[in-house]
Order: C-alpha cells, then sequence, then structure tokens
C-alpha cells in the first residue's frame, strides 16, 4: 500500500479543483462571448480556418466595395454619353435641315450658330468629371483635362488607357472609355474608305458615300487610291478610274475597270470590293476620288460644318451648290461614324455594367457562404454550452464538497 502524505492530498486536490475551475471558467466565457474559440489554444485547427474565413470575407467586402464604385463610374459615364447621342443626333438634324435649296445664306447662318453653340455644349460633356472630381473620358489621366480648344481646334490631353478596378479573385474590370477613341479616332466616310469631288469640278456630279461590295476588298486594294474623270464625247458621258497603291504607285489597267465606262446617273459603280454612286451631271473634265479612311475627330466635323454654313453660297451658281451638298454629305457621314463611336462607347458600358451586376450577386452569395461556415466554426451552441456548463458546475461542487469531508478527518479526532 502507498502512503499518500497530508502535503500530496491538498495539492493534488488543489491541483484537481484549479482545473476544473478553469474548465468551467473556458465554457462560461464561451457562453458570454457567444464564440467556441477565444484563443487560439481553445481549437487551433479551428482558430487558423476562422482567420482564413475572416481574411476571405475582409476581401469579399472590399471587392463588393470596389463593384460598387465602379458602377457609379461607368453609370455617370453612360449617362453623358447617352446625353452625347441626343446631341448628336440634334447635329444629324441640323445637317439635314442645312440641305435644303430653299435656304439663303442668312438661314444657313443662324444653322451655324446654332451648331457652335452644340459644339459648345459637346466639348463640356466630354469635359464631363465623375463624383471625386476625376475627369470620365481623359484615360488613366483622371486629373487632366481631357480636351482644350486651341488656335488649330480642340486637342485630346488624356491618353488612351483603361481604369482598371480588381473586382474579383484574379479579374479587374475597365471602368472607362478614353476619350481618344469616343471622339478623335473617328473614321470618316463610311469608315472603310471616304469619297469626295474634286473642288474644282463645273458639273453638278456628287459623289455618294459609298461602302463595300461582296467580296470586300483584299488586304492589298485597301490602301488604294482611286480617281474616276468623266468625259464627254459625241454627248455620250463616260467615267475611267485609275489609281495607286498604298505606296504611291500606279495601279496596272489590268486591276481596274476597263476605260470609258459609260455613265448612268445613279448607277452602282463596283470594282475591287468597293461601291458607291454618282449623281447629277459631271462636266467634262470633272473628277471624283476614294481614298482610304482616316481619322477626323468629331469636334472638327463639327466645326467644318460651321465654317461651310457660315460661307455665303452664290445664287444661281450649280457648281456651288454641287460642292456644297457633297460637303454636306460628307459632314453626315464623318458624323455616323462619330455617332457609332458614342453608341460603341455606350455599349460597352452596358456590358461591364451587366457583368458587376452578375458579379455583386456571386459576392452576396460567397458572403453568405463565409459567415454561414464562420458561424459552424466559431460561434457557440448555446444548448450544448449551457448543459456542459451544469455538468462542470456539478463536479466542481462535488469535488469540493469531498475535499472538505476528506480533509476534516484526523487520527487524532479517531482516537478522542
Amino acid at each position: 500500500m502507498v502512503r499518500i502524505s497530508t502535503g500530496t492530498f491538498y495539492d493534488n486536490s488543489i491541483q484537481a479543483m484549479n482545473q476544473q475551475q478553469s474548465t468551467l471558467l473556458n465554457t462560461q466565457l464561451q457562453l458570454s462571448s457567444g464564440k467556441q474559440i477565444n484563443t487560439p489554444a481553445d481549437n487551433p485547427a479551428g482558430a487558423a480556418q476562422v482567420i482564413d474565413l475572416t481574411q476571405a470575407t475582409g476581401m469579399n467586402i472590399q471587392y463588393q466595395s470596389n463593384i460598387t464604385a465602379a458602377q457609379n463610374q461607368m453609370s455617370m459615364a453612360s449617362s453623358v454619353l447617352q446625353s452625347i447621342t441626343t446631341l448628336v443626333q440634334n447635329v444629324q438634324s441640323t445637317v439635314i435641315s442645312a440641305n435644303n435649296a430653299a435656304l439663303n445664306n442668312s438661314n444657313r447662318q443662324t444653322l451655324a450658330t446654332t451648331l457652335q453653340q452644340q459644339l459648345t455644349q459637346l466639348i463640356g460633356l466630354a469635359n464631363s468629371r465623375d463624383g471625386t472630381g476625376n475627369y470620365l473620358f481623359s484615360g488613366t489621366k483622371g486629373s487632366t483635362k481631357p480636351f482644350i480648344v486651341t488656335s488649330s481646334g480642340v486637342q485630346y490631353q488624356g491618353n488612351s488607357g483603361q481604369q482598371l478596378m480588381q473586382v474579383a479573385s484574379g479579374r479587374s474590370m475597365p471602368t472607362n472609355v478614353n476619350g481618344a477613341d469616343l471622339f478623335m479616332n473617328i473614321a470618316n466616310g463610311n469608315g472603310y474608305f471616304v469619297t469626295s469631288n474634286t473642288p474644282s469640278n463645273a458639273g453638278s456630279g456628287t459623289i455618294s458615300q459609298g461602302g463595300l461590295a461582296s467580296p470586300p476588298p483584299t488586304t492589298a486594294q485597301q490602301g488604294n487610291h482611286y480617281t474616276l474623270t468623266f468625259g464627254i464625247t459625241g454627248g455620250v458621258t463616260t467615267y475611267t478610274v485609275s489609281g495607286t497603291d498604298a505606296s504611291g504607285a500606279a495601279l496596272p489597267a489590268a486591276s481596274l475597270p476597263a476605260a470609258n465606262q459609260p455613265y448612268t446617273s445613279g448607277q452602282t459603280i463596283a470594282f475591287n470590293g468597293i461601291q458607291f454612286n454618282i449623281q447629277g451631271q459631271p462636266a467634262n473634265g470633272d473628277s471624283f476620288n476614294v481614298a482610304p479612311s482616316t481619322h477626323v475627330p468629331i469636334f472638327q466635323t463639327l466645326q467644318n460644318l460651321i465654317n461651310l454654313l457660315n460661307t455665303p453660297l452664290p445664287a444661281g451658281n450649280s457648281t456651288a451648290s454641287s460642292n456644297f451638298v457633297q460637303q454636306l454629305q460628307t459632314a453626315e457621314g464623318n458624323l455616323n461614324q462619330g455617332l457609332n463611336a458614342v453608341l460603341t462607347g455606350n455599349v460597352t458600358l452596358g456590358t461591364n455594367l451587366g457583368a458587376l451586376t452578375n458579379l455583386t450577386a456571386t459576392e452576396n452569395s460567397l458572403n453568405i457562404q463565409y459567415q454561414s461556415t464562420l458561424s459552424q466554426i466559431q460561434d457557440t451552441n448555446y444548448t450544448s454550452a449551457l448543459s456542459l456548463l451544469s455538468q462542470e458546475k456539478l463536479s466542481l461542487q462535488a469535488a469540493m464538497q469531498s475535499f472538505t469531508a476528506i480533509s476534516s478527518l484526523s487520527l487524532f479526532n479517531y482516537l478522542r
């Protein structure tokens, strides 16, 4: 039999009761805090999971904040582009009104004044800011005013960069469309090629904007320049096509329509993947040109229109009238391309806004999942904890009562 000293009995009993008190206090802490993991020692594996989930939740909340900021910026830009769309459509209506032979010089100058006001309004809209004071259409140079008026016309001071915002893990979303693509890099004509009359033409012929034929031009043909020269022999009007390639070298006759093609007003002229028509009666020696499209800013198109309408048109001069109509048609084509650029930009914003709406739903679902998993890992199960507290309390009371009873036993009491 092993003899247990009084000191050992006291030490072991106190240690056991301290342990029970610690366990009881831990359960009480779980009940009061509502968390079953209050220190990493409570559940090391669970504590690690809580840290990971808390970080994931924090990132998700930041993504949601980024999405909201991106939606606000894109919605504001989209609203401005919608206003610009309406403005350009109003300009188009003004141009249509100007193509009226009944108008006199004073009437056209009145329309020019209207266009000047619309140009000023367009520049103002293109320089719109977002809610934080940054310019919407200056690319990544948000603090730089994108468009300024100089003696040589409207100049772009922004860049073509995209403002990217991270909206999900591994995914960034462009939140802007830059002013260069919206207003400056506008392909003139029909977007593929531009037609024009030679200013010295004496007849009444005008050339349409045209379009691509089937099959379209080959890559080599896309850089070609063509000239249609008209001749009148014996009362019969014909035209001959000549041209140069992108390097300026003359095109071989075999690659062009045969010379002296018969001309009929309004009839489609098609070759090398392009088509157009010429209306009216060209004079002998008149010529028309077809060249690859270049970039003409929409601001310049409006300014050209203003200058055109402010220039007096001689009464009864059919040649001047034909030139005027030709320039109006050119402006109409350029405005169509400018409107397409604005609409394309707005479609891009709308597509990205739709994607952000879907992402918002995904992020909300993830938040719910994260919170549910966190609750399962760290939140206190009150039913279980209260039952455990009662058991631990009873166990501690039993230990204390038994210690009191045993510690009062003594040989001296027995002998007495």
